[in-house]
């Protein structure tokens, strides 16, 4: 099963590799196919590196949640009947550039936070604490407090403005946005029960790196 996703992503960068050389008006619907089958073929090749006993099919995110599939296919939608009525809206390469920079970035900055947080770094928020949980605070997280979240925020709503989606781009950041809000309040709930006030002092003096985001409240 693993060797089918990978040769299934393969697949896909092939033919988004394609797509991308070529001078069609799918050129730009390329360089997404190439992004989305690197980001997830990424996942689990930098979780099998970092922590291989957290490693299962899971770690490809390819079946993250019906909500993430439903967004998916809604900007594979949207960009095929944009296509359609609007083609001019799909040939702005400045903006698509925009978009693909946005992705490079965001999808290097997760990637970033997983490699220096190691073993302890995992894609399901963990309620015990083992005996090598430690905290992070060096590299990528001495800039945000969830480097890996605000990576792969920026790298959803750069696969939309690399797509031109208008509709997509709003419904991604807002979407987006309102889920982080909710993961990074449990996870800090967790972190400040592992690690209490070194926790506390860290989280004063860093921020999350979500813009309106400041975590769950502590009661002083």
């Amino acid at each position: 099963q693993i060797a089918v996703r990978a040769c299934f992503l393969g697949f896909a960068f092939g033919c988004g590799l394609l797509l991308s050389t070529g001078r069609s008006a799918w050129r730009h619907f390329g360089w997404y196919m190439c992004s989305l089958s690197l980001f997830h073929y990424s996942e689990y090749l930098v979780t099998a590196i970092n922590n291989p006993r957290s490693l299962s099919l899971d770690s490809f995110l390819l079946n993250h949640s019906f909500e993430y599939n439903l967004a998916a296919l809604s900007s594979w939608v949207e960009f095929t009947l944009e296509k359609i009525l609007f083609p001019e809206l799909k040939q702005i390469t400045w903006l698509s550039t925009v978009g693909l920079l946005m992705v490079i970035f965001g999808d290097c900055l997760r990637k970033a936070a997983m490699l220096t947080a190691g073993s302890n770094f995992n894609h399901i928020v963990q309620n015990e604490k083992s005996d090598t949980h430690t905290l992070v605070t060096s590299g990528v997280y001495g800039w945000f407090r969830h480097p890996s979240y605000v990576g792969w925020f920026y790298w959803s709503i750069g696969t939309q403005v690399l797509l031109c989606n208008p509709i997509c781009v709003v419904g991604y950041a807002l979407a987006s946005w309102r889920f982080f809000r909710e993961r990074i309040e449990e996870e800090e709930i967790t972190l400040i029960h592992f690690f209490g006030e070194e926790y506390l002092e860290y989280k004063r003096k860093v921020p999350s790196g979500l813009p309106f985001i400041k975590g769950v409240k502590v009661e002083l």
